[in-house]
Formats: structure tokens, C-alpha cells, sequence
């Protein structure tokens, strides 16, 4: 039984050495994601971004139409999955 006990002291140390570099990372992440600068970018450009993701459907509507049909049913059974957990 001894011979678990450092088996286990190793293990937790490495789960502590994992949650540290985890929380390390995660800040470093924040960095990149959703930032002030982002929702700026956003506001400044909210016009091109809206003509893009347009020429982008339209685009879609030639190409491939049935994708556009997948993502509108995905869409629809999200919505009414959401409706059917609110009501309960």
C-alpha cells in the first residue's frame, strides 16, 4: 500500500502543474477573444460586414442551396428546442 501513496502524490501535483498552465493559457486566451477591441471593429464596420456576409449568402444561394436549407432547418429545431425548455 506504501507503494501507491507517491503514485498518488505524483499525480496530484500533475493535476495542479495542469490546472496552472490552464489558467495561464485561458489569460492568455482572453488576450484574442471578445475583446474592446473587437466589439470596436465591429461598430466601425459594421456596414462591410453586412455587405460581406450578403455577398456571401447570395453566393451560397448559386453554389449550394442545399447547405443554405440545412443551415434554416438546423435553425428552426434549435429554436424550437430552446421555446420547448423555456416553457418547462
Amino acid at each position: 500500500m506504501s507503494d501507491k501513496v507517491p503514485d498518488i502524490k505524483t499525480v496530484l501535483e500533475e493535476n495542479k502543474e495542469y490546472k496552472d498552465r490552464i489558467k495561464e493559457l485561458e489569460a492568455k486566451l482572453k488576450k484574442y477573444t471578445n475583446n474592446e477591441r473587437h466589439k470596436r471593429y465591429y461598430e466601425k464596420n459594421k456596414d462591410k460586414i453586412k455587405e460581406r456576409s450578403k455577398k456571401y449568402m447570395e453566393k451560397m444561394k448559386k453554389e449550394n442551396p442545399e447547405k443554405i436549407k440545412e443551415w434554416k432547418r438546423k435553425s428552426y429545431f434549435k429554436k424550437k428546442e430552446e421555446n420547448n425548455t423555456k416553457i418547462e
